[in-house]
C-alpha cells in the first residue's frame, strides 16, 4: 500500500501537469501547424519547396541559439518566473505570425517566436525533473507530451478549418489568444520552484555553468543522442502535407480527418506508453518503438496515389512508433544531469534539438524538389531512407546513454549505503 501511495499524484502535482501540459500544446500546436499549412501557405504566397523550409528552420534555429544563451542562467532563477516570461515573449511571436503580409516578415515572426518558444520546452522538463521522481516521470512525460496528441486532434484539423475558411495566418492569432489565457494560469496557480536555487556556487558566473555543463562527458553522450533523434524526428515534418496532396493525392479537406485520427491514437497511446516507461526497461522499449517506426517510415515514403483510408491507417501506424519512442527517451534523458545542472542542461539540450531541427528540415529541402507547386514532391522517399540510417544510429546512442544513468545510480546506492553504515 506504501509503494503505491508513493507513486501516486498529489492534487498540487496534478495542477502542475496540466499547467505544463497545456503550454506545451500551445507551443507545440504553433509549431506543428506549420507542416500541415505548407502546401496552402506556399500557394498563398507563390513561394518555393526550399523557401518554405527556410520558414521552418527559421524558427528552429532562432530557438537552439536562445535556449544555448539562456543555459547558463537557467538554473540561476525561479524556473516558473523563467517560464512566464519566455511564454509572454512566445505569445508575442505568435502574434506577429498572424499578422506577417510577405515571406520576409513571415520569417522574421517565426524567428521571434522561436527565440522565446524554443526555450519553454527545457523549462518545463527542468520543472518536472525538479518535481517529480524518476518512477513517477514517465507517466508526467506521458500526460505533458499528449500535447502533441491533442495538438493534431483538436488544434491541427481546427487550425486547417480555420485557415480555410480565414486564411492561414488565422490560425496563430487564435494560438495567441488561448495563451494568453494560460499565462494568466501560470501567473496565478503556479507556485516558484527554487529547490535547485539551494544548490547554485553563487560566485559562479553564467559563462562558467554553461561551459562546466559541457564539458561532462555524459553529459555530451545526451546531447549527441538528442542531436541525432531531432534530425530524423524533424526531417520528414516539414513537407508531410506537401507529400500528402501532391504525391497520395490526399485534398485539403480530407487533411484534418488525418491528423486528428493520427492525434486521437497518440492520446489513447502515450498513457499506455507513459505507464509501460515506467515498468519496463526504458531503453528497450526505445529501441522497440524506433525499429517499428523505420518499417512504416519505409513503407509510407515510397507511396504513390492511396486511398485515403490506407493513407489513415499507416498515419496511425507511424504516429504511435514516433509516440512510443518519445516517451522512453525523454524520461531517460532527464535522469542525465544533477539538478544543480538541470536548468542548463535541458537548455542546451532544448537548443541542440532546435538547431538539429532546423538542419534537418535544410537537408530535407535539398533532397526533395517540386517542378511546380501543384506537381508530385520528388526523392521524399530518400528523405525516408535517411530517417531510417538516422534512427538506427539513435538506437546505439540511447544504450550508452542508459549505461550512463546505470552507472550513475549504482554510485549514488554504494555512496547512500556508505552513510547509512558510518552513521
Amino acid at each position: 500500500m506504501q509503494a503505491k501511495a508513493n507513486t501516486s499524484f498529489t492534487g498540487y502535482e496534478k495542477l502542475v501537469i496540466f499547467i505544463l501540459a497545456i503550454s506545451q500544446f500551445t507551443v507545440i500546436l504553433d509549431f506543428m501547424v506549420m507542416s500541415p499549412l505548407g502546401d496552402l501557405l506556399i500557394k498563398s504566397m507563390d513561394i518555393g519547396a526550399s523557401s518554405f523550409g527556410v520558414v521552418v528552420s527559421a524558427y528552429a534555429f532562432s530557438a537552439g541559439i536562445s535556449g544555448m544563451l539562456t543555459a547558463g542562467f537557467a538554473d540561476k532563477y525561479d524556473r516558473k518566473k523563467l517560464l512566464l516570461f519566455f511564454y509572454s515573449g512566445f505569445i508575442i511571436g505568435t502574434i506577429f505570425c498572424g499578422i506577417a503580409n510577405s515571406f520576409y516578415t513571415l520569417v522574421a515572426a517565426r524567428i521571434i517566436t522561436g527565440l522565446f518558444g524554443g526555450v519553454i520546452g527545457s523549462i518545463s522538463m527542468a520543472i518536472i525533473t525538479d518535481l517529480f521522481a524518476l518512477e513517477k516521470r514517465g507517466r508526467v512525460m506521458g500526460f505533458v507530451q499528449m500535447g502533441f496528441g491533442a495538438s493534431q486532434v483538436l488544434g491541427i484539423p481546427i487550425g486547417l478549418y480555420i485557415a480555410n475558411k480565414l486564411g492561414w495566418e488565422a490560425p496563430f492569432l487564435f494560438i495567441a489568444g488561448f495563451a494568453i489565457l494560460i499565462a494568466v494560469l501560470i501567473a496565478l496557480r503556479l507556485k516558484p520552484v527554487t529547490s535547485h536555487l539551494v544548490l547554485q556556487t553563487h560566485s559562479q558566473n553564467a559563462f562558467k555553468h554553461l561551459t562546466n555543463t559541457l564539458k561532462k562527458s555524459s553529459y555530451r553522450i545526451g546531447f549527441l543522442t538528442t542531436a541525432v533523434l531531432s534530425v530524423g524526428g524533424f526531417m520528414m515534418m516539414p513537407y508531410g502535407t506537401v507529400f500528402a496532396v501532391n504525391n497520395l493525392q490526399i485534398s485539403h479537406e480530407q487533411l484534418p480527418f488525418l491528423f486528428m485520427a493520427s492525434g486521437l491514437s497518440s492520446l489513447v497511446i502515450m498513457p499506455l506508453i507513459g505507464k509501460l516507461s515506467d515498468r519496463l526497461d526504458k531503453n528497450k522499449l526505445f529501441a522497440v518503438a524506433t525499429v517499428w517506426l523505420m518499417i512504416v517510415c519505409i513503407i509510407y515514403t515510397n507511396l504513390s496515389a492511396t486511398p485515403f483510408l490506407l493513407v489513415l491507417c499507416i498515419n496511425i501506424l507511424m504516429m504511435i512508433g514516433i509516440m512510443s519512442r518519445m516517451v522512453p527517451s525523454t524520461a531517460l534523458i532527464s535522469a542525465v544531469p544533477e539538478m544543480q545542472d538541470r536548468g542548463a542542461f535541458m537548455s542546451i539540450n532544448a537548443s541542440l534539438q532546435q538547431v538539429s531541427g532546423g538542419i534537418a528540415a535544410v537537408i530535407a529541402g535539398l533532397i526533395v524538389y517540386q517542378y511546380d507547386k501543384n506537381s508530385p514532391l520528388e526523392h521524399y522517399n530518400i528523405v525516408g531512407y535517411t530517417v531510417v540510417a538516422v534512427s538506427a544510429i539513435s538506437i546505439f546512442l540511447m544504450t550508452r546513454v542508459n549505461k550512463s544513468i546505470l552507472a550513475k545510480n549504482k554510485k549514488v546506492n554504494i555512496e547512500t549505503e556508505q552513510q547509512a553504515f558510518e552513521a
